[in-house]
């Protein structure tokens, strides 16, 4: 019976194992082809990224935008001219409230 468990023991340790190494061979080719990536991308993608403070994947996160495409982009663009207005609205209404006497 002790016999059967080890087998059990040693087989399920054997399967857990090569899951592992598995799993960190495709973690180490990932990490290489996104540094390949990132090389391919040139120092101007690089400059942009110091410039701006953020790498495109986290300007793509952060606009909710997945592809690299005009028609998002501009999206994003009016978006951002909407909210501009916006706040030279409120930044007048502010102005206007401090002028305004209270009485």
């Amino acid at each position: 019976m002790a016999k059967y468990l080890a087998q059990i023991i040693v087989m399920g340790v054997q399967v857990v194992g090569r899951a592992f190494a598995r799993a960190l061979r495709q973690e180490f080719a990932a990490s290489r082809a996104a540094a390949d990536a990132r090389g391919r991308a040139g120092h101007r993608s690089a400059a942009a990224s110091n410039l701006s403070g953020l790498s495109l994947q986290e300007a793509q996160q952060i606009l909710n935008v997945s592809k690299l495409s005009p028609e998002e982009v501009q999206k994003v663009v009016r978006a951002k001219e909407r909210l501009d207005e916006e706040l030279r609205i409120q930044a007048q209404e502010d102005r206007e409230k401090g002028r305004t006497p209270h009485t």
